[in-house]
């Protein structure tokens, strides 16, 4: 995906948030978090139960794969410049953190799981690294987790019906068991940086 169409999807998904009634900003002493954000941001309704499909063909929950702080991104394989991009910051992220004995899950959920098989999940996780959680599912079960952390994916049209590239944002998501989503990253977030405030979630947790 091109950085114009990470550019335009991610307009669309903070167009989407900030029209929600449920995009909640938080501020103040009421939130335990709030010297930790990027921001201002909103816990509200982002994120949520799921039920996908793991590398091993297993289905699994939310509750199965957030069992550490984990940092979730919906993106697919095949994408040829921006999800590579992403996901190996982020996994340079969770190695800065395990540095300073914190654990921190990688998550990735492709919107393609059509080209995205259980199989191929399990090859690309383990490439970009070896505790990613790589997660895919029916098209019904990919489209309902990215509905409930208000994602944005669209198929581009093209002649050969193999070949094709996926529209998407490009956020990433912390998200903290028993407590759900509490913080996204942009694109131009370093993993240094990333580390930091993901650790100071930690810390302030």
């Amino acid at each position: 995906m091109t950085k114009l169409y990470a550019g335009a999807a991610a307009a669309t998904v903070v167009a989407l948030l900030a029209g929600s009634a449920a995009w909640v900003f938080l501020s103040g002493s009421g939130d335990d978090y709030a010297s930790c954000r990027g921001g201002q941001v909103g816990g509200g309704a982002i994120g949520g139960p799921f039920t996908l499909v793991d590398g091993t063909g297993a289905t699994v929950t939310d509750a199965d794969v957030i069992t550490t702080p984990s940092l979730v991104y919906f993106g697919y394989t095949y994408c040829p410049d921006v999800c590579p991009l992403d996901n190996a910051r982020n996994a340079e992220a969770v190695d800065i953190l395990e540095e300073q004995g914190l654990d921190v899950t990688p998550v990735f959920i492709t919107i393609d799981p059509a080209r995205d098989t259980p199989e191929v999940m399990a090859e690309y996780s383990e490439l970009v690294h070896p505790r990613m959680i790589g997660l895919t599912g029916s098209e019904e079960q990919v489209k309902a987790a990215s509905l409930a952390y208000k994602t944005y994916y669209k198929k581009q049209e093209g002649d050969d019906p193999e070949f094709y590239l996926m529209d998407h944002s490009t956020f990433t998501y912390l998200v903290l068991p028993g407590t759900g989503f509490v913080d996204f990253f942009k694109r131009e977030v370093t993993a240094d940086q990333m580390a930091q405030r993901v650790g100071c979630f930690l810390s302030a947790g």
